[in-house]
């Protein structure tokens, strides 16, 4: 009966190993971009918690003109869900994402406000079972290699390492390289931009999440000068292979 269990999860979520196109914040039908090419595109994604909504459209244009075009806005204010409408219905050319999901409802909420992805900090069997129906791709957080070989099994194949540096880091990741071969991270959690080469240069690492370069003080003050410097530093990185 185990097996018998076992085997319709595994038929349950199969459908996952297929990538998930990101919805299109201008039209809201279906692009050709997938969650692997969207974490390609940028190497560093902004993860930004704003307070304030009015902020949020200029925020997303300081980036974009330092050449960031993806965005993680967090679920932990109660002015996110606005904010990610106002993004997504003024700055359409910015591929934006909501993380902090934490249940189905979370996700499904964020994707109707405009997100075109979502991330969460870890993987329930709920938000699993939900991924599919949610309206947007998940990208799921995982801390350990028993997190990330569960998270294989239900068919996803790119993760979010969080908390990177509390769970290990650059180590971490060069470990579950070898056993892990086709799981790809996008570690976030305590990197900084000089710590963000060093993580760019794995060969399971196609992207990094990072909230310097747009701090919650800089969101604040309405510094998006100094955002759109701090971008295009970031966007001048690259991926490698060590």
């Amino acid at each position: 009966m185990v097996r018998d269990i076992h085997w319709f999860c595994l038929c349950l979520f199969d459908s996952r190993f297929q990538p998930r196109p990101v919805f299109s914040h201008e039209s809201r039908n279906i692009m050709t971009t997938t969650l692997p090419d969207l974490l390609r595109r940028n190497p560093v994604m902004p993860v930004v918690t704003i307070a304030d909504s009015a902020r949020a459209v200029p925020l997303a244009r300081a980036l974009l003109a330092g050449g960031v075009s993806a965005i993680e806005v967090t679920l932990r204010t109660p002015a996110a869900l606005e904010a990610i409408r106002r993004i997504a219905g003024e700055v359409p050319e910015m591929i934006l994402g909501a993380g902090t999901v934490l249940a189905p409802q979370d996700g499904e909420a964020a994707a109707a406000a405009g997100a075109g992805f979502l991330v969460s900090p870890g993987l329930t069997g709920n938000l699993a079972r939900a991924a599919d129906e949610m309206g947007a791709p998940l990208l799921p957080g995982v801390a350990t290699a028993s997190e990330a070989m569960q998270a294989r099994e239900w068919g996803f194949s790119f993760l979010k390492l969080f908390p990177a540096e509390a769970a290990g880091g650059k180590a971490l990741l060069r470990s579950l390289s070898g056993p892990l071969p086709d799981l790809r991270f996008c570690p976030t959690g305590g990197i900084d931009a000089i710590g963000a080469p060093g993580y760019l240069a794995l060969v399971n690492v196609v992207c990094v999440g990072g909230s310097w370069i747009a701090t919650d003080a800089a969101i604040a003050g309405s510094d998006w000068v100094h955002i759109t410097e701090r971008a295009k530093g970031a966007s001048a990185l690259r991926t490698g292979t060590v």
